[in-house]
Formats: C-alpha cells, structure tokens, sequence
C-alpha cells in the first residue's frame, strides 16, 4: 500500500517525528511511505489544513496514494476538508483504539490527528501504536464482529451517497481556484512522488498546466 504523509504549516516542525513514527511501523509491513511535507516551518510551499484536503483528494483519486496520514493541531479541521473531497473518507484518530475501530468498522482510507492537543511526552509512541492498530492486518473485519456485514452495508451505502453528493475530481480542481490548487500542490516532492505515481491521466495532465502557469 502507497501511504501519503501530508502535514500543514502548524505542526509542520512535527513532520519528521510524524513520519519517523509512520515508516518505522508501516515500511516493516510492506508499505510505502511518501512524505508529501510540509517539512518544516520555514517551507516554501506553506500548505493549510484546507490544503491538505485538497491534496487528499489528488492523491487518493489519482490513485497516487492509497490511503493518506494527515492533521492538524486538533486534527478536526483536516478531516473536515478530507472528507469534503470525493471518494475521501478520513476518520479523526487520537488513540490506538481509535485507529482499531477506524480501520474495523468505517474501513476508510485517511486518517486526521491532533498534532498539538494532547501532543506531550511519549508522543512518539502513542504515534507507532496507532500506525500499528491501523496498518497490521486486514482492515474492514467488523468490530465486534457479529456486526461485520451490517457496518460493510453501510459503508458500501456511505459511499454511494458521498458520490451522489460530490463532483469528481478534476471537476472539483477545474472549480476552486487555481491559485490554490497551485498552493497545495507546491511542495518540494509532490512532482516527484505524484506524477510517478498517479494512474489518473487527464489529472495528471491538468496538475501540469496548473504547475506551468
């Protein structure tokens, strides 16, 4: 599985712990980590929590990226704009437990965590454990698990409401402005990682004439 790291200007001094945490238990498992940055405070590209949405967005609908790490200082907000996007559905992760559930009954493909609320001492673990809780194993199982058919049902109607409800993509790019999709897309590595990654052609194509402009 392609993972995608996005963190915003905030907790941008953050990234390399975060993304430290995540290679360690994700990379043993047979993922792939992309550190998507911000990679530090004093980044060029300065992404925002409603960039980061965006960004989830490209990514996982290009196929860029199979499930995208993000957050915010309380998390909240990045999962608000992850999951305004199509196909996006991001869960807010504090704890291991969460992450168990997140994984077990929604079966989503991103995740938002507090980068500065209850971010202290040990922090670093509390991050393996809830990469581990998340990423080893078969996600979707059900929990407890006598509920397993029901909860797949419902996310099988979530997302047939959530594509009702939402534009596709690039029509979601082609409609905010461009300036922004610019922004999010600005970052040191996203030509590097995304363009050899994405299996989405005529996204590709609009991210480059909005790159070139």
């Amino acid at each position: 599985m392609k993972i995608a790291l996005i963190n915003e200007n905030s907790q941008a001094a953050k990234n390399e712990v975060i993304f430290n945490a995540l290679k360690t238990v994700a990379e043993p498992l047979g993922h792939t980590v992309f550190n998507y940055g911000m990679y530090s405070a004093d980044d060029k590209a300065q992404l925002t929590y409603v960039m980061n949405g965006l960004l989830a967005g490209i990514l996982l609908n290009s196929k860029a990226a199979d499930f995208v790490v993000t957050g915010c200082g309380t998390g909240m907000g990045a999962m608000l704009a992850c999951n305004a996007m199509p196909g996006v559905f991001c869960g807010l992760v504090i704890d291991p437990t969460d992450a168990f559930l997140f994984g077990q009954i929604n079966d989503g493909n991103a995740i938002s965590m507090p980068y500065a609320k209850g971010f202290g001492w040990a922090a670093e673990l509390n991050l393996q454990d809830v990469y581990r809780k998340l990423f080893d194993g078969e996600r979707g199982l059900g929990y407890p698990k006598e509920r397993a058919a029901i909860m797949a049902k419902n996310r099988g109607i979530l997302k047939e409401v959530k594509a009702a409800a939402n534009k596709d993509m690039l029509t979601v790019l082609k409609s905010v402005d461009p300036t922004l999709v610019k922004a999010a897309v600005a970052g040191e590595k996203f030509q590097e990682y995304f363009f050899a990654n994405s299996q989405d052609a005529e996204m590709s194509a609009y991210l480059k004439q909005v790159l070139a402009a």
